[in-house]
């Protein structure tokens, strides 16, 4: 079967970059958005450039620029994208809104993949002021996009392990901590782990795959469905180190948000719901979802213990 022609919006971005190396992997011909918007940002253009080396195809049109959009659109069958939701980055979800209405205009796009890839939002109505922002943007888009009748699939990744495996589940930095490690509840509520690497490659795998059209695919590798703790043990046996564990109480948690900046209670409510509740695990895919690695038992994914090695 010919392989879908793939267009990444936010293609320099942490996990843009990414998907353009997956799409490229897996033969796929590959377009990145390249929006005039970049100014002076010598870092993306580099990134640009060197995807076009590799046989990319950059695209120039703006968000801002309904005609260039829908032009772009139509030189393809899928579009993904991948704009930032972070607040520690930049966050802009409902730039998307006017990427649904170019892929409605131009009336070719077979699949679209809009910027989830994190906890499902269709599960997150109950969360906590100020991080529901995010899910409350990812359910008005994805209302548009079914609105407008698009094909879509959705992305439920669940944690970055780059965000959350080598500093052991702590805010506010990425590095492993030394001597003592904050510890939620009592540590052992499952949490789902995903090297950003194996997100790129399944959503790849997911785009010209009958059975996830119109679904939401889980990302939920077995042997990193694990809890802080054994997160913390594979830790210790690796550096052969053992970390003071602090246990935090739910309350403690969550009145450490008082006087914060914004980006950091967000975070603080995103763990809470995370660490506390356990709202990665705690519900069945229904009839509407799909799980990734039993779709693509071929894809060797990456271990926590084998991504954390690199930080020893």
């Amino acid at each position: 079967m010919e392989k879908s022609r793939v267009l990444v919006v936010g293609g320099t971005g942490y996990i843009g970059r990414r998907l353009v190396q997956a799409s490229l992997a897996q033969g796929h011909p590959t377009f990145v958005l390249m929006r005039p918007e970049i100014g002076l940002d010598i870092d993306k253009l580099q990134m640009l450039l060197s995807f076009k080396a590799q046989g990319a195809c950059l695209l120039e049109a703006s968000l801002d620029d309904h005609a260039s959009l829908v032009a772009a659109v139509k030189q393809v069958d899928v579009v993904i994208s991948a704009m930032s939701g972070a607040h520690i980055r930049s966050h802009n979800l409902k730039l998307q809104h006017k990427l649904v209405e170019a892929i409605k205009e131009a009336g070719n796009v077979k699949r679209f993949i809009h910027s989830e890839f994190g906890m499902d939002p269709s599960k997150m109505d109950h969360a906590l002021e100020p991080g529901r922002v995010t899910f409350d943007e990812k359910m008005e888009l994805r209302r548009a996009i079914e609105e407008a009748n698009i094909p879509h699939t959705y992305i439920s990744a669940n944690c970055f392990a780059g965000y959350s495996c080598p500093n052991l589940c702590q805010l506010r930095t990425l590095l492993p901590p030394k001597e003592k490690v904050h510890v939620y509840g009592d540590g052992n509520v499952k949490v789902v782990f995903v090297d950003e690497d194996d997100v790129a490659t399944y959503t790849i795998k997911s785009i010209d795959d009958p059975r996830t059209l119109n679904k939401t695919i889980y990302l939920r590798p077995r042997d990193n469905i694990l809890t802080q703790n054994e997160v913390i043990v594979k830790w210790e046996m690796l550096s052969g180190k053992v970390l003071e564990k602090i246990h935090i109480p739910a309350d403690d948690f969550l009145a450490s948000m008082k006087d914060t900046d914004f980006p950091h209670q967000v975070a603080v409510g995103h763990y809470y719901h995370i660490f506390y509740e356990g709202c990665l695990t705690n519900f069945d895919i229904g009839e509407d979802g799909a799980e990734a690695t039993l779709l693509y038992p071929e894809v060797e994914y990456t271990r926590v213990d084998e991504y954390i090695k690199q930080y020893l």
